[in-house]
């Protein structure tokens, strides 16, 4: 108890035998306060016995009533008796009662416990490992009849086999699982070692194309070196001629050399002569390419600017590499124009549109694919042209779409509804439930609308 709790009355509180019949008075401190003034009204050095008078007055405790609890019908169990009237003594130092003495004057709840009545008038349930009192036989143990001794040991045995058997169950359990998970762990391991194996293969695979390729980038080198070689061979041909000796002509170790290097670069493009002994029967306009090609091709290996002129005149484009290489590119497409432009032609039926739809993938070498033809299949086309019913000029009324094709309205159905001169006033089909119907476009944003095919 803290002294603290009673202000300066608690000087009169000498020890700790004194404080304890007040213990139970420490959560009401003014009732607290009362007992300690009404002990040192009536003793002004007081004792335990005033100081627990003085409490007991102010919060009068009542003896504990016995509950009569209705025993079962079973066989009494025979424990000693502790006779009432028992002096005991609190041997327990924690205890608030230790080295105090105490009387039993009432039956034991329990096996374990006493209920001890102190001078004070103060009953305590005490447990019996607390009290010292040699001449009381308190029971520490509970004493059962034969019948029941004998039941409580054959079932304390079968709890025993049965904690074996869990305990043996338990250890299989484990070893079962620590061996499940070892041969998770070794399933793991060997996955793992096979991922690893298959990219090392990979990787092997990939080191062998880069060594690959490194040989080809080697033989390429020395082909470099080789090439540098002979054109450095060609320059000191020609140093060692004075100029006056060349006019138009060569001397015979820089046409050695000449030849040498024509033929290289023949090599990788076409060989000339092999048109000289047998012309293309079919197509001489790709024969004409062909040496185009073939000429654009030493003039690159040379540097001769009249083989570059040559070879624009035979291809018909400007004398520059970039304009003959774009050029080449179209001419290329040609077979193909030719091919689909009489697979069209050659439908039974055939429109205007279906020609016009082939043609327009190829009208940047129209001239070209047009020369192909024969006179009856140009003739066929002229007479589509002439005989098509699609109008040449948009006006109002004609069913449009729009002319980019990187527009939504490409593919979508309208209607010119007014002419204002440079531009035109367009209805279209999808704006129909939108606040905005129309919108106005030059003539040469539109173009006629066509139907897609199914």
């Amino acid at each position: 108890m803290s002294i603290d709790a009673v202000g300066e009355l608690g000087e009169h509180i000498k020890n700790e035998r004194q404080a304890r019949p007040l213990l139970r008075l420490v959560k009401e401190p003014e009732k607290l306060k009362q007992a300690v003034a009404i002990a040192l009204e009536e003793n002004s050095s007081p004792s335990e016995s005033d100081f627990a008078a003085a409490a007991q007055k102010v919060v009068p405790q009542l003896p504990r009533k016995k509950l009569s609890i209705q025993e079962p019908m079973v066989p009494k169990i025979e424990e000693p008796v502790v006779p009432q009237k028992a002096k005991v003594t609190v041997s327990q130092q924690s205890h608030p009662r230790y080295g105090e003495e105490g009387t039993i004057e009432a039956d034991a709840p329990n096996r374990w416990q006493q209920i001890v009545t102190f001078a004070d008038g103060e009953r305590l349930l005490i447990n019996n490992t607390d009290l010292d009192a040699p001449s009381v036989p308190f029971p520490r143990e509970r004493n059962y009849p034969t019948e029941y001794s004998e039941a409580i040991a054959a079932i304390e045995e079968r709890h025993k086999q049965e904690l074996e058997r869990l305990s043996q169950e338990m250890r299989i359990g484990l070893q079962t699982e620590a061996t499940a998970r070892a041969e998770a762990q070794i399933q793991e391991q060997i996955q793992s070692l096979q991922n690893l194996y298959r990219q090392q293969r990979e990787q092997n695979v990939q080191l062998q194309q880069r060594l690959d390729e490194m040989k080809s980038l080697r033989q390429l080198e020395t082909e470099n070196q080789q090439l540098r070689q002979r054109i450095q061979d060609l320059e000191n041909a020609v140093e060692q001629r004075p100029s006056q000796q060349w006019g138009n002509t060569m001397t015979q170790q820089a046409t050695k050399a000449l030849n040498k290097q024509v033929k290289q670069a023949l090599e990788k493009t076409i060989d000339l002569r092999s048109l000289a002994v047998e012309p293309p029967k079919e197509n001489a306009q790709e024969c004409l390419r062909l040496m185009g090609m073939a000429l654009k091709n030493l003039a690159s290996a040379m540097n001769n600017t009249q083989a570059l002129e040559a070879a624009a005149i035979i291809l018909g484009s400007e004398p520059t590499p970039s304009a003959i290489a774009y050029r080449a590119e179209q001419l290329e497409m040609l077979p193909q124009a030719v091919s689909d432009i009489r697979q069209v032609l050659a439908k039974p039926g055939c429109s205007w549109q279906e020609f016009w739809d082939v043609a327009q993938e190829y009208e940047v070498i129209k001239q070209d694919y047009w020369v192909e033809l024969t006179s009856e299949e140009t003739d066929l086309i002229t007479a589509l042209q002439n005989t098509s019913t699609e109008p040449d000029t948009i006006s109002v009324g004609s069913i449009v779409a729009h002319a980019d094709p990187y527009r939504t309205l490409y593919v979508e159905r309208g209607e010119v509804v007014e002419d204002l001169g440079e531009e035109l006033v367009v209805a279209w089909d999808c704006w129909k439930e939108q606040s905005k119907k129309t919108d106005r476009y030059f003539r040469d944003e539109l173009r006629f609308w066509q139907p897609e095919k199914e």
